[in-house]
């Protein structure tokens, strides 16, 4: 079985995140053996930033690999496994979980593909980046 990082390269559409990963070498961090379950950002939903945001913070490593760890939380958790409360980020910040009939949302972001299994965990690809204490928005 592929490794998060492989796997998500297989997707076909979280190619922008693949960029920040690397961008920001936390990209080896996702190839070790974990387990990790990432929660990733769609390449649309990446498209929904404000225009510079993006480019702003593939240029400023350290903001930018702080949000990607905001990104995973340790150990394989599925989906179904997702109760509604607080959930702790490798970056050391509770995400929020909140379940309403069969959608299940982090921080918000709506989980639209779950479960995406992968031998160092697994990967729920969501519909928003998720934000850490300032808005992307004011990173450009």
């Amino acid at each position: 079985m592929k490794t998060i990082i492989d796997t998500a390269v297989g997707a076909g559409d979280l190619t922008t995140l693949l960029r920040a990963l690397k961008a920001s070498a936390f990209i080896d961090t996702l190839r070790t053996p974990g387990p990790y379950t990432l929660f990733a950002p769609s390449d649309e939903a990446f498209g929904r930033l404000a225009p510079r945001a993006l480019e702003a913070l593939l240029r400023d490593v350290k903001k930018l690999k702080m949000i990607l760890a905001y990104h995973v939380v340790s150990g394989a958790v599925a989906a179904r496994d997702l109760k509604a409360g607080a959930l702790r980020s490798v970056e050391g910040s509770s995400l929020t979980v909140a379940r309403k009939a069969a959608a299940v949302t982090v921080n918000g972001a709506r989980i639209v593909r779950a479960d995406i299994a992968a031998s160092n965990g697994l990967i729920h690809v969501i519909d928003a980046p998720l934000l850490v204490r300032t808005p992307l928005a004011e990173v450009a």
